[in-house]
This record gives structure tokens, C-alpha cells and sequence, in this order.
């Protein structure tokens, strides 16, 4: 099943704009999944996925093809609207249903508590504001359910950590979209209350120039059924 929905409230307007940078990043987005590979990194985000999954900020489906057969549905929430067309037509050459809805992270227009897993893949660099979208995602989750995130953000050392301010002060969110390049997606999930599992550090690419979003972490979250301690990460 491939649905078109038209949202809810404030959810169902256009809550981003970039058509200029959404035409580059759908072209440069296809080049890196093998160029730089992040194809690979895909396939092992959503290993073992099941049930019913959100994906907030589905840019142009690039995930779409590689949903385990396990996953009975996905919900694509993606706000910009010629990324969004795209998704729409990889949805339909997908293999597991995937329903792209227009949306914003900070306010999604979907139940609560009605997906197992969310699924987070170089999305938190651009939200306007990082707790709201992620007390969204935990308010759609099922309790016990699971947060598989692949994020750009903070790294190296500290020539590189000005570097990553000041152009996060200046230039790079006017012309990528929003991109914030010095944001932490560990810290984040776990400031919003969700128990870290796993996680990678890792440089994309693997090999060649390291540029001021190259550091990226992979890893797995989770809605806690009750409060108390967490998992440790692994580093």
C-alpha cells in the first residue's frame, strides 16, 4: 500500500522550503551511497527492523529499498516538498509498504504510542528545534520501542570544533538547507530520555579528506517501559 496523506493541522502545511538546495541534495544523496559509502551504512541501520516504523526526515526514500521484509509498514515523514515527491515515487518501488505523509519532526501527524521503531538518518542537523522533535518521536513510539539513528554532527579536534561553529553561525544552514554541522545526536537522545545502546563513531567518507561533516555516528535507542537505569553505550 503507497498512500498519499495530506497531515493534520499545522502539520499538513509546508513547514520547509529549500527547493534549490533540494534539487542538489537529491542528485549529491545518490552519488554517496556509493561514492562514500552509505549504502552500506543504510543496510546496517535498519537491519532487523520489524513491526510498524516511522522514518521522521525521509528526504528522497533513499532508505526505502532496504526495509527488511520483518517491517509491516513504514510511515515517511519528510516536510520538504519536491524531497517528499521523490520519496513518493521511490515508495512505489519499494518492497514493504511505505506511506509518505508531509510533516514536520517538531510536531508529526500521527498517533501516539503506534510504532515500534523510529528510524532518525541525517535528520537532527536540520530540525528547528531538537527536543521538540525528539519528545515527538518518543510520544509515537510504543514503550520498549526502538530508535535506530545514522547522524552527522560534532567531531575532531578543536580547530575542527570552530570550524563546525562558525560555519554553523555563518553560511552553511542558509545554503544546506538548515544543516547544522556541530550537533550531537548522542547526548540529544539522551537528554530526551531514551536509553543509549550501542553506537559507532565513524568518519563518512571512510577514506579521503576529512571535511566538517564527515564525523557521524550509527547506533540504537530506546523508549524505556519504566524509568530507571539504562543500558550503557558502547563506544
Amino acid at each position: 500500500m503507497v498512500s498519499w496523506s495530506g497531515g493534520r493541522g499545522k502539520a499538513a502545511r509546508e513547514a520547509v522550503r529549500h527547493p534549490v538546495f533540494a534539487r542538489y541534495y537529491a542528485r549529491a544523496a545518490l552519488g554517496a551511497e556509493t561514492g562514500m559509502g552509505i549504502a552500506g551504512v543504510r543496510r546496517r541501520l535498519l537491519a532487523g527492523l520489524s513491526g510498524r516504523v516511522i522514518e521522521i526526515g525521509a528526504g528522497t526514500g533513499l532508505n526505502f529499498a532496504r526495509y527488511p521484509d520483518s517491517v509491516a509498514e513504514v510511515v515517511a515523514i519528510e516536510p520538504e516538498r519536491l524531497l517528499r515527491q521523490r520519496a513518493f515515487e521511490a515508495a512505489l518501488r519499494a518492497e514493504v509498504p511505505v506511506d509518505v505523509v508531509p510533516g514536520c519532526a517538531e510536531a508529526l501527524p500521527v498517533k501516539s504510542e503506534a510504532f515500534d521503531a523510529v528510524v532518525l538518518a541525517q535528520v537532527l542537523c536540520s530540525v528547528r528545534d531538537v527536543p521538540r522533535a525528539l519528545a515527538e518521536a518518543r510520544r509515537v513510539m510504543k514503550p520498549g520501542g526502538e530508535v535506530r539513528f545514522f547522524e552527522h554532527g560534532r567531531g575532531g579536534g578543536r580547530a575542527m570544533a570552530l570550524t563546525q561553529r562558525t560555519l554553523d553561525l555563518t553560511v552553511w544552514p542558509l545554503l544546506c538547507g538548515g544543516c547544522h554541522l556541530a550537533r550531537d545526536a548522542v547526548p540529544a537522545l539522551r537528554d530526551a530520555g531514551f536509553e543509549l545502546g550501542p553506537y559507532r563513531r565513524m568518519l563518512i567518507p571512510e577514506k579521503g579528506p576529512v571535511l566538517p561533516s564527515s564525523y557521524c555516528v550509527l547506533g540504537t535507542a530506546w523508549r524505556p517501559l519504566s524509568t530507571g537505569p539504562g543500558r550503557r553505550p558502547i563506544t
